[in-house]
């Protein structure tokens, strides 16, 4: 393993996905362990994407974590899909890691609800988000640089709301494809809520899971380009705590 830093943000490189995916892993289990002996609770936001399958895998396996005691959040969802189906993203969560591991409570945003008003179930969700801020944010990063769904056409730093609804831009949306969350491009949906940036920058410690190719230059934005909204992970250089993993295919585009 070795390590960059950029700013604040540490960065370190396994040889491949399972060995990033076992450092991180290992990373945020001491992190979640390290806020239960100081808190009665640990509230953590998780990211639902492909990308974040092996570091997920490994969090499940992770011994000495009262999970009894860990408060799940997720990070965005699709405007339409009910609690439940099986394309949205707190499902994929419940499937991947929360039926595993069972957390004391898991806090869903509801697409079925936005589906009648987007704004009102993005501000129920921001409200249980404000109450008590987040610990740990669990994160990956997409192939255009966004957060969530805070791509670049929407992204602000200093969003003043918690959770809003955003239309997804095209490269997200193929992103979603060719990670075989729908069969088509037409088949994904326009519409999300997500966790504004602001709301993710406020998190008290941040730990980011970037794997493959497809992220290399999303990758070297992130360390190397301008911090702008352009890449809205270039931000996370300003974090106070947010650590970065990434395997050699990721960090391919990066000089060293």
């Amino acid at each position: 393993m070795t390590q960059l830093t950029r700013g604040n943000l540490v960065t370190e490189v396994l040889p491949d996905r399972a060995e990033m995916g076992a450092a991180a892993a290992d990373h945020a289990a001491g992190r979640i362990r390290a806020i239960l002996s100081a808190s009665a609770q640990a509230r953590v936001i998780f990211a639902a994407a492909a990308s974040q399958g092996e570091f997920l895998d490994e969090l499940a396996r992770a011994e000495g974590i009262d999970w009894s005691r860990v408060v799940a959040f997720h990070l965005d969802e699709y405007v339409g899909l009910e609690l439940g189906d099986e394309r949205s993203f707190g499902e994929w969560l419940q499937r991947r890691i929360w039926s595993r591991v069972r957390p004391g409570r898991v806090e869903l945003l509801d697409g079925g609800a936005a589906a009648n008003d987007p704004d009102e179930e993005c501000n129920r969700y921001g409200r249980l988000l404000e109450d008590g801020g987040i610990d740990l944010a669990l994160i990956g990063i997409g192939e255009n640089g966004h957060l969530a769904f805070n791509d670049p056409h929407i992204a602000d730093f200093d969003d003043p709301l918690v959770v809003k609804p955003v239309e997804i831009d095209d490269t997200s949306r193929r992103q979603q494809v060719r990670d075989g969350a729908f069969p088509s491009f037409d088949a994904v949906p326009r519409l999300a809520m997500t966790v504004t940036m602001s709301t993710i920058l406020a998190s008290r410690a941040i730990s980011v899971v970037v794997p493959g190719t497809q992220k290399a230059t999303a990758v070297a934005r992130t360390l190397d380009g301008p911090i702008e909204t352009a890449c809205p992970a270039s931000a996370l250089r300003r974090h106070p705590d947010a650590v970065m993993f990434v395997d050699e295919a990721a960090i391919s585009e990066v000089s060293r």
